[in-house]
C-alpha cells in the first residue's frame, strides 16, 4: 500500500446509514478498533446496532475534529487548547435528547474523551440546582411519597446542605 494512501473503514448505523471514515478517525473508538482487528476482510462493513445514523454522524464529526486537532496545519502550527475547548463547547450545544444519545453512543463505542465531554456538560447543567429544579430540567417524575422524600433527606443530609 502507498504510504500516502489512507485506509478507510465503513461503519453502518442501526438505521442502515453507512459512513466511510479514515481508520485513524474510527480508531478513536476502542469498540470499533477492536471490531476492525477482529474483521476477516479489509473491506468489511462494521455494524453498530446501538447507534443511529444521526448520532453516528455527530460522533464522527467529533472524532474527525479530535484527530485533526492533534495534527499541524499547513503553516506547521498545532491547534491551541483554547481553540479545541471553544469547538467542544459549541459541539455540545445540542438539545437534551441529542446530548443523552451522544452519551450512550460514546459509552457504547468506548470513546473516553467524548464520554467525558458529554457527561461534564450534563454535570454542568445540574450543578447548583435543587432536586426539584433537576427534575423539572430533565422532565423526571418524582415517584417518592412526601414521607419517603423526607426520609432520604434525613439519611443524606450532607447532600442537601
Amino acid at each position: 500500500m502507498d504510504e500516502d494512501e489512507v485506509t478507510k473503514v465503513t461503519l453502518k448505523s442501526s438505521d442502515d446509514e453507512t459512513f466511510e471514515v479514515e481508520q485513524e478517525v474510527a480508531n478513536m473508538s476502542e469498540t470499533i478498533k477492536n471490531l476492525i482487528e477482529d474483521a476477516a476482510a479489509d473491506n468489511d462493513v462494521i455494524p453498530l446496532p446501538n447507534v443511529s445514523g444521526k448520532d453516528l454522524g455527530k460522533v464522527i464529526e467529533y472524532c474527525k475534529f479530535k484527530v485533526s486537532s492533534k495534527k499541524k496545519n499547513s503553516d506547521g502550527v498545532l491547534m491551541s487548547e483554547d481553540e479545541v475547548k471553544n469547538w467542544e463547547t459549541e459541539f455540545v450545544k445540542v438539545d437534551q435528547g441529542t446530548l443523552f444519545q451522544l452519551i450512550l453512543a460514546a459509552n457504547y463505542l468506548n470513546i473516553k474523551d467524548l464520554l467525558d465531554l458529554t457527561c461534564f456538560t450534563v454535570a454542568s447543567m445540574i450543578r447548583g440546582k435543587s432536586p426539584e429544579e433537576i427534575r423539572k430540567a430533565f422532565n423526571i417524575k418524582n415517584d417518592f411519597t412526601p414521607e419517603e422524600e423526607e426520609e432520604v433527606r434525613r439519611e443524606h443530609q450532607w447532600a442537601f446542605d
